[in-house]
């Protein structure tokens, strides 16, 4: 083991090398909304079920991101990340290969194992290959690759359905993933933490179930009632399994989920801030390619391209935002980036049937603005207040926790959508089987309306689409609004910031590296 307080000579090499694994999950992220719309048609697969398609991966990812950071600090990070790739690779062959709508959902969950490994893993070696005054320009290269991976996703993906069939989605992981690989075992040195606590079977077992049960509850409940008993037992039972969880946490010696990072301020406030900004984000990814695609009538490629707005957006902002922030101060860059990312969503509330892709362009475009604006300094901001022998396991909790909000942003807007598009949506005259086949989804509602001949349905159906479209957005509008509120009046200050940044630097400057293993 070699200690040292200087940088490491290869940290731009190996950031290259993170890079090269974030981009894997940034091109996976955007990929599978623009091919739900196809997988709901070739498939038959309901708001529902696609909403399962994305989140089993989610909820999974979450639910594994604690025990692997923790793997990663006992028993090296690039180890463990090249495994995570290994795995994500596997998932997505056995994606490529699935013939029905249970087989995706579970090669989504075979990612979602390989994705628990990648994020918080690349996300912890940050903070001992850079100091301080680098690591919000790494963060920002780390969260441009996500948004790089992000347009080439809907693009590729595009071109793939429109010319292939829908497997090809996942097939197309394969050599992205093994690009990581290779970059990481060639690029990566090797950081470890030997004194971090094992891994925790029972609680990990616990946050699977309990966010599962969790989401699982909140998808069902449009379709069987919120009054439905089994609906009302899965919230019951994830209530009961998650405060589990937390009681067994705070007795342990060295927890998994450690509430002691909880109790940093710095921590706690940014990583709230980056969950609430991936909720908005989630929920408007899962609502707006079947807008491009079955209300405008645009192909999969086509909604790839129409996507890239957003992407600009983001790759402008993820670059701007060290200067910014160096000149005006992070509480300052969150809380006008959340409001950015409100105004952009009370915008695209306004959008109709007839408003045409200029107008969806233009909140498309700075809602990546406010995203980028946002996430980028939360990011770096409670990276910044982990100490360095609680790397991998706290970008884990960090992670966990954007992750569940990313799969509650999903199920609850989705279920919103589901509801509202159901309600509005107009049957009148159609076979009681027809009718429960076209309130499934708008993909189903115009295979219905083809096969029918139905102008009025195919209408009916984009009308409806567009009034849960527009519920949603004034919810991440609102949400986003109350986030940049908490993040102006709670979030600490820079010069706060920066003392603990100092106070922890001899913690950083210890961290043990083993390279070459």
């Amino acid at each position: 083991m070699v200690t040292s307080t200087s940088p490491d000579p290869r940290r731009w090499w190996a950031l290259g090398a993170l890079v090269a694994s974030m981009l894997v999950l940034g091109f996976d992220t955007t990929i599978l909304n623009v091919a739900l719309p196809t997988m709901a048609e070739q498939l038959g697969a309901t708001t529902g079920q696609q909403q399962w398609m994305a989140d089993a991966y989610v909820v999974v990812f979450a639910a594994l991101m604690l025990p692997a950071g923790l793997l990663g600090d006992r028993f090296g990070r690039r180890r463990m990340l090249v495994a995570g790739l290994g795995v994500f690779l596997a998932g997505s062959l056995l994606g490529s290969l699935a013939d029905d709508v249970d087989a995706v959902i579970a090669a989504r969950a075979v990612m979602g194992v390989g994705a628990a490994l990648i994020m918080p893993l690349a996300l912890s070696v940050l903070p001992s290959l850079f100091g301080p005054e680098e690591r919000t320009k790494a963060v920002g290269l780390i969260s441009a690759a996500s948004a790089l991976g992000m347009p080439l996703g809907p693009i590729v993906g595009g071109w793939l359905l429109d010319h292939f069939w829908w497997g090809s989605v996942f097939l197309i992981n394969l050599p992205m993933a093994a690009l990581g690989i290779a970059a990481c075992v060639f690029l990566l040195p090797e950081t470890r933490d030997p004194a971090s606590p094992k891994v925790d079977v029972l609680s990990t077992a616990l946050t699977a179930t309990g966010l599962g049960a969790l989401i699982y509850a909140i998808i069902e409940a449009p379709g069987r009632g919120w009054g439905d008993p089994l609906v009302l037992g899965a919230f019951a039972a994830s209530a009961a399994l998650l405060t589990g969880l937390v009681l067994r946490e705070r007795k342990a010696v060295r927890p998994m989920l450690d509430m002691a990072l909880l109790g940093r301020r710095g921590f706690l406030l940014n990583t709230v801030a980056a969950t609430l900004v991936m909720f908005v984000l989630s929920g408007l990814m899962f609502v707006l390619p079947p807008y491009l695609q079955a209300v405008l009538g645009h192909d999969a490629f086509g909604t790839g391209l129409r996507l890239l707005p957003m992407m600009g957006g983001l790759l402008v902002a993820a670059r701007g935002a060290q200067p910014v922030v160096a000149r005006f101060g992070a509480r300052a860059v969150v809380s006008a980036g959340l409001v950015v990312l409100a105004f952009a969503a009370l915008l695209g509330s306004r959008t109709t049937g007839d408003s045409g892709y200029g107008f969806t362009a233009l909140w498309l475009s700075i809602t990546g603005i406010g995203f980028g604006f946002s996430m980028v300094p939360a990011m770096d901001g409670a990276l910044g207040a982990l100490p360095a022998d609680r790397a991998g396991s706290g970008s884990g909790l960090l992670m966990t926790l954007r992750q569940v909000g990313g799969a509650i942003g999903i199920a609850l807007l989705g279920s919103l959508l589901a509801g509202a598009f159901r309600d509005r949506l107009d049957v009148t005259g159609l076979p009681s089987a027809a009718a429960h086949t076209a309130g499934e989804s708008v993909v189903a509602a115009h295979l219905v309306a083809a096969e029918t001949g139905s102008a009025r349905l195919a209408a009916s159906a984009n009308a409806a689409y567009v009034h849960g479209m527009t519920l949603v957005l004034l919810v991440c509008a609102v949400a986003a609004l109350v986030a940049a509120l908490l993040a102006a009046l709670l979030l600490p200050s820079a010069p706060a910031v920066r003392r603990a940044e100092r106070e922890e630097a001899p913690a950083v400057a210890a961290t043990t590296a083993d390279a070459g293993q």
